[in-house]
C-alpha cells in the first residue's frame, strides 16, 4: 500500500512538472528589460521568449512578434529550443510507461513484479525529460547572466530573468522529484536461500521424532 502512494504521488507530481515545462515554453517572459542605469522610467517592458518577442505599453498592451527565422536566432537559444522540447516530448512517454507499470491501474502486465519494473523504467524516463529541461533553463539563464555582466552590453539592452524561466525550472525539479518517486518505488526481491545451512537441517534432525520400525524383533 506504501508503494502505491509513493507511485500516486510521484506521478502526480511529473504530471505537474510536465504541464509547468509546457506552460514555461510557451510563454515569451524568459527574459525582460532590466532597469539599470541612471534612466530607471520607461514606456516599454521587453520580454524575449524561446519563439517570441514582446512589448509591454505604457497603457498595458502587449504586442508580440514571432521570430521570423531559425536562421537568425544565435545557437544558445535554438539549443534551448532542443533541449525543453526533448524534455516535453520525453517526460510525456516517461508518464505513459509509468501509468502502464502502477499497482492502482489495470492495464499492462498483470505480474506485480514485472508491473514494478514498468513503473521503474517509466521514472527514470521521466528523470531524463526533466534533466534535460534543467540543462536547458540553466544554459538560458547563464548566457542572461553573462550578458547582463558583460561591460560591453549597452545598458538600454540588458535583460534579467523572466517568470517564464522560473516556472520552467519549477517544472523540470517537480519532473525529476516524481520520476526520482517512481523510480524508488520498486520493491526489491527477497533472497529466498535454495540450499539450507547445516545448522537448520541439523536443528531439523534433532527436532523430528524417531522413526519406528516395522520389524518384529523375536
Amino acid at each position: 500500500m506504501a508503494h502505491s502512494g509513493i507511485q500516486l504521488l510521484g506521478f502526480a507530481m511529473s504530471l505537474v512538472g510536465v504541464v509547468g515545462l509546457i506552460i514555461g515554453t510557451i510563454l515569451p517572459q524568459w527574459k525582460m528589460s532590466a532597469y539599470v542605469g541612471d534612466n530607471i522610467i520607461t514606456a516599454v517592458a521587453m520580454y524575449q521568449g524561446l519563439w517570441m518577442s514582446c512589448a509591454l505599453q505604457s497603457t498595458g498592451q502587449l504586442q508580440c512578434k514571432i521570430y521570423d527565422s531559425i536562421l537568425q536566432l544565435d545557437s544558445a537559444l535554438q539549443a534551448t529550443r532542443a533541449l525543453m522540447i526533448v524534455g516535453i516530448i520525453v517526460s510525456i512517454a516517461g508518464l505513459g510507461v509509468a501509468c502502464l507499470g502502477m499497482k492502482c491501474t489495470t492495464c499492462g502486465a498483470s505480474e506485480r513484479a514485472r508491473k514494478a519494473r514498468v513503473a521503474m523504467t517509466g521514472g527514470i524516463i521521466l528523470l531524463v525529460g526533466g534533466l534535460c529541461a534543467i540543462v536547458a533553463c540553466s544554459w538560458f539563464a547563464h548566457n542572461v547572466i553573462r550578458a547582463f555582466y558583460n561591460p560591453y552590453t549597452p545598458i538600454n539592452t540588458k535583460f534579467e530573468f523572466g517568470a517564464a524561466i522560473f516556472i520552467a525550472w519549477g517544472g523540470s525539479l517537480l519532473d525529476v522529484l516524481g520520476g526520482a518517486m517512481l523510480a524508488a518505488s520498486c520493491p526489491r526481491g527477497k533472497h529466498v536461500n535454495k540450499y539450507p545451512s547445516a545448522v537448520a537441517a541439523a536443528a531439523a534432525a534433532r527436532s523430528s521424532p524417531p522413526s519406528v520400525s516395522n520389524k518384529e524383533y523375536v
